[in-house]
């Protein structure tokens, strides 16, 4: 099955009339997101623009590459919302990207209002991707890291 770029559907979307919803998700069945596994076609498509490996970010994030996938499969759930913010930091995502990520996982987005989220911001606005820097930001405002202390 040749797969129907994102783009492309964007397109047929932005010269879409309500009434052609119907037709519209009749043609492009096949290419409609499972909604259970939307985090993974999202975090699959923006490490695929950016050229970047899966098993580098779980490397990146600190995750065995076992986890890591079972992590972005959602195979394996977390509650951890610092989990997903560092497989997107290990992915170069933006802050927009970032909040696309949470809010698919089921996650609040990074807010700014939120003295600890400001700082992940602003280390991600700064691209600052590694959890290093990102752990030496956080600790140096007095919050605790990403990364756990193994």
């Amino acid at each position: 099955m040749q797969k129907k770029p994102t783009g492309e559907l964007n397109n047929i979307l932005g010269k879409a009339k309500p009434d052609q919803l119907d037709q519209y998700f009749k043609e492009n069945k096949e290419y409609m997101a499972d909604p259970e596994r939307g985090f993974y076609y999202y975090m699959s498509d923006v490490l695929k623009e950016k050229n970047i490996k899966q098993k580098d970010v779980y490397s990146f994030a600190g995750f065995t590459e076992s986890y890591g996938g079972q992590l972005l499969r959602m195979e394996k759930r977390t509650r951890d919302r610092d989990k997903i913010i560092r497989l997107c930091i290990a992915g170069h995502f933006s802050w927009d990207e970032t909040n696309r990520a949470l809010k698919l996982y089921g996650m609040s987005e990074l807010y700014a209002k939120n003295e600890r989220d400001a700082c992940i911001i602003v280390a991600i606005n700064n691209r600052r991707y590694s959890m290093s820097e990102v752990d030496d930001l956080l600790m140096q405002q007095g919050f605790q890291k990403l990364t756990e202390d193994e």
